[in-house]
């Protein structure tokens, strides 16, 4: 496991991280709600998420990777992405942000990072607000948003059904 004093970089993601990304998605599918997809991806499925998060533009793909290199690559600690919020036109200046952690890369400020990274990139952007859909509960997540000033407008009540049970999703707006 790397030092918590490991030099972590972030810079946008490309198309040779797609394997850790999903591998890094994948967890939060077999093991958590925080997801409420149900089923593993393949890297191939995943490919037109990661090309839908171009360099520019307002929906952008930040990876966090350990400064240290094992062999000829870094190892991803984890992304965080901004996404169309809704697909109809008047919604353009709204995205849908989130962060997603290594399993075991928690807890070192590496979301911190990628937040920062990635808002400093929508100040460039037409892009008026910001929207996360928390599962409930994830204590370590509303904290993040919190401390990036996002506030809560509601909770969509038991809205998903995994591991047999319904979840409730808490809804956050930053303004930007």
């Amino acid at each position: 496991m790397p030092s918590e004093h490991t030099e972590v970089q972030v810079r946008p993601g490309v198309e040779s991280d797609l394997d850790a990304l999903t591998d890094i998605y994948n967890h939060y599918v077999r093991e958590t709600p925080i997801t409420f997809d149900t089923a593993a991806f393949s890297p191939e499925e995943r490919r037109p998420w990661l090309l839908s998060h171009p360099e520019d533009g307002p929906y952008r793909l930040k990876v966090a990777v350990d400064g240290t290199f094992q062999g000829n690559s870094q190892r991803i600690l984890g992304y965080a992405t901004s996404s169309p919020y809704r697909a109809k036109p008047a919604y353009s200046t709204s995205v849908e942000v989130t962060v997603y952690l290594a399993f075991d890369a928690g807890g070192r400020g590496i979301g911190t990072l990628l937040y920062k990274a990635l808002f400093a990139d929508l100040a460039t952007e037409d892009v008026h607000r910001a929207y996360a859909g928390i599962a409930q509960p994830n204590e370590a997540s509303t904290r993040l948003h919190e401390r990036f000033g996002f506030r809560p407008v509601g909770t969509y009540r038991e809205v998903g059904r995994k591991f047999g049970r319904y979840w409730d999703v808490a809804w956050y707006e930053k303004e930007l």
